[in-house]
């Protein structure tokens, strides 16, 4: 790629209010700030692509969490990839492609310890914010590695056209699932997750209550769902495992913008008569799968046995867009940002 002059100043989100339910673009400011030189071990990465994710809704509020809230008035952090522009550390060379944690802003300053290289020969560069990213990693190990996927097993999939739920839906196809059901919020979206996803029946779970379609989709019960939603998809889940079934506990988007106490699972006593095993899942404790996940995950993307689907916006000033978006359901696959060539 051809270097470019680096600006003294781009631009940046920074969070301005904390949301009350469902944020609001006045929640957040697109601002011009300074673009740092790198100091010695850092790279600064004009960024072109930002991932948004349903996680960040969690650090826009003052809470105690897994990962720190965002600071009011500061610039807000993501996924992103992009290109070293200028480098002050050892083996990061100009136009090197890399990924790293400085989202939500144009140019980011990034320690090069946290900044991982990405082969674009190997696939485009957005790819490496979803399939070969960390929403491709969370459905692998949480799959394979904290749901126990057996061969024969029947899965239920919720959030199933999502960046996660599209992929765990058809890793277990590829492992040898006997049925895989997918729950979407539109006739759309469940008509991709049986035609180009593979699932074997999915269900818009605004037509009627989701234990309803979920036991006229798997008559014979579930052995294993993959929690996105929450809410009335996790009872319902309950409902239909069978003995010692499994659910992991990925998302919870119903209620990531509620307002008043948080309703959990009615039924959740019948965990005890049939032993299931409900486990939380982050994806940060299943590094050691990278490698694995990226070589099997890539081969099954280069024989077409793997389908993956990317919701674009353009422009950084669209980056809340997408986000509200996000939120609201109305991306297929992974959203993506991407920012001016």
């Amino acid at each position: 790629m051809a270097v470019q002059p680096v600006p003294a100043t781009a631009r940046e989100w920074h969070l301005k209010a904390r949301p009350n339910g469902w944020p609001v673009p006045t929640d957040v400011e697109l601002v011009e700030a300074p673009v740092r030189a790198p100091e010695p071990g850092e790279v600064l990465v004009r960024n072109a692509y930002l991932s948004v994710d349903p996680y960040m809704r969690g650090r826009m509020n003052d809470v105690k969490s897994y990962t720190p809230p965002f600071q009011l008035g500061k610039a807000m952090e993501g996924g992103a990839v992009g290109h070293v522009v200028a480098s002050a550390a050892e083996g990061y060379e100009v136009g090197d492609a890399v990924l790293h944690f400085g989202g939500w802003r144009e140019y980011a300053t990034v320690p090069a310890q946290h900044a991982v290289k990405v082969d674009e020969a190997h696939a485009p560069l957005s790819y490496y914010l979803g399939v070969l990213g960390m929403p491709g990693l969370t459905a692998y190990a949480g799959l394979l590695e904290v749901g126990a996927f057996k061969q024969g097993d029947t899965v239920f999939v919720s959030g199933a056209a999502g960046a996660v739920g599209s992929l765990v839906g058809q890793i277990a196809k590829l492992k040898g699932a006997s049925l895989v059901v997918g729950s979407a919020g539109s006739a759309e979206k469940v008509a991709t997750l049986t035609g180009e996803f593979g699932f074997d029946a999915a269900f818009n779970y605004k037509d009627a209550p989701v234990h309803e379609q979920l036991a006229k989709a798997a008559p014979e019960g579930i052995d294993l769902y993959f929690d996105n939603v929450g809410g009335d998809h996790l009872e319902a889940a309950i409902s239909a495992l069978n003995v010692h079934g499994r659910a992991v506990l990925c998302g919870a988007i119903a209620q990531y913008n509620d307002t008043g106490a948080p309703v959990g699972p009615r039924n959740l006593a019948l965990a005890i008569g049939k032993r299931l095993r409900l486990e939380g899942m982050l994806v940060g404790d299943h590094a050691a799968l990278q490698g694995q996940f990226v070589t099997e995950v890539a081969g099954w993307l280069k024989d077409g046995s793997l389908k993956y689907e990317e919701t674009v916006v353009d422009g950084i000033e669209h980056t809340m867009d997408a986000f509200l978006g996000l939120l609201h359901g109305s991306n297929t696959g992974k959203m993506v940002v991407r920012l001016a060539s």
